[in-house]
């Protein structure tokens, strides 16, 4: 009861929820919502079954009314739950937690098979990056496409260059797109990875993400 008084002292409205209109609670506030029930649900009728689920469904049913009221949306409490993960799904972007510099498996068209499996081996991600002669990314090989090319073409395979195993137009992202769009676009083509460029037009390459980085985050 004490703590209504510094609240009437600031002029704010006062609810109170009980189970009886004439308590000394409810005739002291300005509003009151009365959540009575005939009787608790234990045999004994004294725990607080009825009434606490009463209780539970009218809080529910108020911030329902306010968050209609006051039109908030999902942008709004992932701003208040930022480390929740409806948070991370709309606030996460692939730049926040995508490989780059030193870090991103690329060789050149002309490169061994061996070779290039020594640099997806040292990268650790299980795939690398194909790119021309300008320098820009043509295709991918991932460790898979190794080992059934081994199962075809035997030792054979390592005579190849990296531009005969690849597979051309590897998938790209922009590194501003939310990392739960990263996540769909792996799920929709069956794929681990993909490349990330600076801006949407896809041109300046600044990384890769793989599958992993975006599931860790609990998204």
């Amino acid at each position: 009861m004490d703590i209504l008084k510094p609240i009437k002292r600031i002029g704010a409205d006062t609810v109170a929820i009980t189970g009886n209109p004439d308590s000394a609670l409810a005739k002291q506030c300005h509003f009151h919502l009365d959540i009575g029930v005939r009787s608790e649900a234990d045999p004994l009728g004294l725990a607080p079954t009825s009434s606490s689920t009463a209780t539970l469904v009218l809080g529910d049913a108020l911030a329902i009314a306010v968050m209609e009221t006051r039109g908030f949306k999902e942008k709004d409490f992932a701003d208040l739950h930022p480390g929740g993960v409806l948070g991370k799904k709309l606030l996460l972007t692939v730049d926040q937690i995508f490989h780059k510099g030193e870090e991103i498996p690329l060789i050149d068209k002309d490169i061994k098979i061996q070779d290039a499996l020594l640099i997806i081996s040292e990268k650790g991600l299980g795939f690398t990056g194909i790119v021309n002669d300008s320098g820009s990314l043509i295709g991918i090989i991932t460790d898979g496409d190794i080992r059934r090319g081994f199962e075809k073409g035997g030792e054979d395979l390592f005579n190849m260059t990296a531009e005969h195993l690849m597979t051309d137009s590897p998938k790209r992202i922009a590194a501003n797109t939310l990392a739960i769009k990263a996540l769909e676009i792996m799920e929709e083509h069956s794929i681990t990875s993909l490349f990330v460029h600076e801006t949407e037009d896809l041109e300046k390459l600044c990384g890769v993400i793989h599958i992993h980085d975006l599931l860790n985050t609990g998204i």
